[in-house]
């Protein structure tokens, strides 16, 4: 009886100190229009069919899901990631079919999803391992803006972390720069005044709340939209967000390159909650993380590097997309 209770200690003493060190990575992907090959009438992806422009066969498909998979699950190998969120799904049967890899299998992952409003039907989505995530809520977000090309919703997610932390989660694909910078700029910054609104109203509901906003918001972290409007500018001003991004500029780094320059386009922001804490999870590092290794990297003649992309216009290279993930790490 007396080796028994002794075992039971020991077993007791071990969990605890497994939850104390326990760690989970939360990662975001611009997975570059992972459409799948059948027309939806719906919306313009024509090009993304087998007849299309793209000559989008099954084949290739396939082989994006599984090459895109066995990028998730190699950006910590010693786990898979407890929260992927994603840009540039066309829906949600892209990801039942992603999530049925070989390589993601294993994470039993469940899907939060919405139709979006974008003309091309691409939207934003969440996977989450509910062994380390269990969900409890979502809503789409829909951004106020008159205009003919409609801009893509936010997704929130509310769900709990290791049954300790309940984590608010904002998965965004703000509007593009294309047709210019500047002229853009003005549908970024009501991007990003929606989502600061939302992100006030849980903090006026729990004003300790701890916050994840990941995306690729097609600014960089000191544009206005960010730093100003959303204010994630890493001040100490209670309302301020920490951009984790932010430490990373001016390194010459970046999730995505355009004619040759790196741009952070791709985000993760969070409360200051999530920052320190003296209980629960914080983030393991002050700036976050891109994966570049090099199996997924192209190397031009010129020695320039860049996310090896599926296509270039119409031209197909067979790569996994013209965007790195980013991803954090939570620690308790």
């Amino acid at each position: 009886m007396k080796k028994l209770f002794l075992l039971i200690i020991v077993t007791m003493i071990s969990f605890s100190l497994f939850a104390q060190d326990h760690s989970s990575s939360i990662v975001f992907y611009n997975v570059e229009n992972l459409f799948d090959t059948v027309d939806d009438p719906q919306i313009k992806d024509d090009d993304f069919t087998p007849e299309g422009k793209k000559n989008w066969t099954v084949e290739r498909y396939q082989k994006k899901l599984n090459d895109l998979a066995k990028v998730i699950s190699s950006i910590t190998p010693e786990n898979l990631p407890a929260i992927v969120g994603f840009a540039e799904i066309e829906n949600k049967l892209v990801l039942e079919d992603l999530i049925k890899t070989e390589y993601l299998q294993p994470g039993n992952y469940k899907i939060v999803h919405e139709e979006s409003p974008d003309i091309r039907g691409i939207d934003v989505g969440l996977i989450y391992n509910p062994d380390d995530f269990s969900y409890l809520s979502h809503q789409k977000i829909p951004i106020p803006i008159e205009s003919e090309y409609k801009v893509r919703d936010i997704l929130y997610v509310k769900g709990i972390l290791h049954a300790s932390d309940t984590l608010h989660v904002f998965v965004n694909h703000w509007k593009s720069r294309s047709g210019g910078q500047e002229a853009t700029e003005p549908q970024r910054i009501q991007c990003a005044k929606t989502l600061r609104n939302s992100v006030d109203s849980v903090l006026a509901v729990h004003v300790n709340a701890k916050i994840l906003i990941m995306g690729d918001l097609n600014d960089e972290p000191k544009n206005k939209s960010i730093y100003e409007t959303l204010q994630a500018n890493n001040s100490q001003e209670k309302e301020s967000l920490y951009n984790l991004m932010l430490p990373l500029v001016d390194q010459n780094i970046g999730s995505y390159s355009y004619r040759g320059n790196w741009n952070l386009l791709d985000n993760i922001i969070i409360s200051n909650n999530l920052l320190s804490n003296e209980e629960g999870f914080a983030v393991s590092s002050t700036s976050g993380n891109i994966f570049s290794a090099e199996w997924i990297t192209f190397t031009n003649k010129g020695g320039q590097k860049s996310p090896n992309k599926t296509y270039g216009g119409p031209n197909y290279y067979g790569g996994y997309s013209d965007h790195y993930p980013v991803y954090i790490i939570l620690k308790k």
